[in-house]
């Protein structure tokens, strides 16, 4: 008879909208989620039991035209912002690049 080896249940929160989850699944993931308190944006859950932060931060310089990633008011978001114990992770939000053909 082979074993069945189950994948480690990992549980995950949201520190700024108490939204909760569970993986189940072998090696390193991470568990993402649409934040109604971070202005809608897809923002990284922490483990269960891990002390921290998530923040979205606005973009500072003129946009002018160039294709930004935008909350649901239309306000451009720069980064998003993890900070734990152990260390600070970011996301960030680079402008996307277009051409035109002649």
């Amino acid at each position: 008879m082979i074993p069945v080896i189950e994948p480690p249940v990992t549980d995950w929160y949201c520190p700024q909208c108490g939204a909760t989850d569970q993986t189940k699944i072998a090696g390193p993931h991470q568990r993402w989620h649409t934040c109604p308190k971070l202005r809608m944006m897809s923002t990284p859950m922490l483990h269960k039991g891990v002390a921290g932060k998530i923040e979205a931060r606005d973009r500072d310089d003129y946009v002018n035209g160039e294709l930004v990633r935008t909350d649901p008011a239309g306000r451009p978001i720069m980064s998003i912002v993890t900070t734990r114990d152990e260390g600070t992770d970011c996301v960030v939000f680079a402008p996307t690049a277009r051409a035109q053909g002649a």
